[in-house]
């Protein structure tokens, strides 16, 4: 695909040759604030608090970093530029969001500052989050400050003691937290859990279920899709596959914490890095907050893996689930079916159209800096931040990774889990057709919370998300729809 550049084999050389230039911006924007939003952290809006001060210094602008939570950062950008209040003068969030703020004409096209902008290194960007999280239509509107995967990390210890190694399937998964599930992990005194992974509502957590159920629905590449048929925009949740996966989620939560339906991704993080789970589902932020000396029980005691999968996936001409052949399941390792979710595709920063001229260049200047390799590839390293490797360069050296505290064995098996799942061939990627947020915020978050809590079955949660985001579909226009999928997914 067009919209992705394997990381294996590139090499960069001078990377750190050119710094961010600060002082071509001295005293350019004396006077000038931005105000730019994003969601309450402390993960993503502290880097940018934390620098902040420091940009003003090279530039002037005083850059104000709002934060609202998760569940309303959406609507808020939205609601703002729409109706004309214009109080945000950018926004750091989910690149998949910028197709309802870029299609009504709300963003900037970034695409002029990004070619004249030699401090951002273009070229050092993963070519995944340049192609894809950063441009709409063949332009650029965003400017890449995070890169995310879901992973699963696994206490390494736990797994020799057991016996067990880095699970490979979502058997795998289920059996390890079965059977680590109760044991005291921590050392002190108590039991401890088998898996924890966030399923709070209205927070992060619909993005764990896709984590779970693209292997079973995606075996043919990233063209396939994982959300709906490309042949008539049929959702891909009323099947055997999306059964079985709702059935390894829902199953998970046997060794779980018990109040675990209402966990959002800080408290399971927390929950791992203090020992008290085997295993869960995250971004790259485990691999780096697991490594602080002074909060974390489980220093080089965590293994990372691309995302388990599945020897049986979906034939969707009958919506059975099958064995996984070699004309089904390409791309299977030892007849496992791998499906690295893309999932949020990283934190990007993006400008208001109707901001001031001044604004505009200074907010610019303030994502540029913050994603320049002299801050970035400090920043992935701090697990604080939220910001995750995205840049070639933070895969090619150890250096910044040993002088965070991560031994070479870590870092080299967590760097390693991302690449192998930024070079999988049947990588899926984000919902980014217009009104994704209703059809993964609102319909699928719902429905999996009510699952969860007993409120419905298996059969009847997915024939509510069937419905939801048919009616979706049907109210934006069915043929629009698909055609947008499809080019967001690179399918003919």
């Amino acid at each position: 695909m067009a919209i992705r550049l394997l990381f294996a084999g590139a090499l960069m050389t001078g990377v750190a040759a050119m710094g961010f230039a600060g002082s071509a911006w001295a005293g350019e924007f004396d006077g000038v604030t931005v105000n730019v939003i994003t969601f309450t952290g402390p993960q993503i809006a502290e880097p940018m608090q934390r620098r902040a001060p420091d940009f003003e210094k090279l530039t002037g602008a005083h850059i104000n970093v709002i934060t609202v939570p998760f569940s309303d950062l959406y609507q808020k950008i939205l609601t703002d530029w729409s109706t004309g209040t214009n109080s945000l003068d950018a926004g750091v969030f989910a690149p998949q969001w910028m197709v309802d703020y870029v299609t009504p004409g709300f963003m900037e096209d970034l695409s002029p500052r990004v070619e004249a902008d030699a401090a951002l290194k273009l070229d050092d960007i993963g070519g995944f989050f340049r192609d894809f999280s950063m441009k709409f239509a063949g332009k650029t509107y965003t400017i890449t400050l995070d890169g995310d995967f879901q992973m699963v990390y696994y206490r390494t210890d736990v797994a020799k003691e057991l016996g067990l190694g880095a699970p490979q399937t979502w058997d795998d998964y289920i059996a390890f937290a079965k059977a680590a599930n109760g044991k005291d992990m921590n050392g002190d005194g108590k039991p401890d859990f088998g898996s924890c992974i966030a399923k709070k509502r209205n927070a992060q957590s619909y993005w764990m279920v896709t984590s779970v159920a693209g292997a079973f629905l995606q075996s043919k590449g990233t063209s396939q899709g994982a959300f709906f048929d490309v042949r008539d925009m049929k959702p891909l949740v009323n099947n055997e596959a999306f059964a079985a996966a709702l059935a390894v989620y829902s199953e998970t939560t046997k060794y779980a914490p018990p109040d675990e339906i209402n966990l959002d991704v800080g408290d399971t993080r927390n929950l791992f890095t203090s020992g008290q789970c085997a295993l869960t589902i995250d971004w790259g932020d485990i691999g780096t907050l697991a490594i602080d000396p002074e909060k974390s029980k489980v220093v080089d005691k965590v293994g990372a893996v691309i995302l388990p999968g599945s020897a049986k996936v979906l034939d969707r001409d009958t919506g059975k689930l099958v064995d996984c052949t070699a004309d089904i399941c390409p791309y299977a390792i030892d007849g496992v079916n791998h499906a690295p979710f893309a999932a949020f595709g990283g934190w990007s920063g993006g400008i208001n159209t109707k901001a001031a001229p001044k604004v505009k260049d200074a907010a610019y200047a303030f994502f540029s800096y913050m994603s320049a390799p002299e801050q970035s590839n400090v920043d992935v390293t701090i697990g604080i931040t939220g910001f995750n490797p995205y840049r070639l360069s933070q895969f090619q050296g150890l250096d910044n990774w040993r002088k965070a505290g991560m031994s070479e064995a870590a870092a080299k098996d967590y760097l390693g889990a991302i690449e192998a799942s930024l070079n999988s061939p049947n990588m899926v990627l984000d919902l980014r057709i217009p009104n994704n947020q209703k059809y993964q915020q609102i319909v699928l978050d719902t429905a999996i919370a009510r699952m969860l809590a007993g409120e419905i079955d298996i059969p009847t949660t997915m024939k509510t998300i069937e419905d939801g985001w048919n009616e979706i579909t049907d109210e934006v226009g069915r043929d629009k729809q698909l055609a947008a999928y499809k080019s967001t997914i690179g399918a003919n």
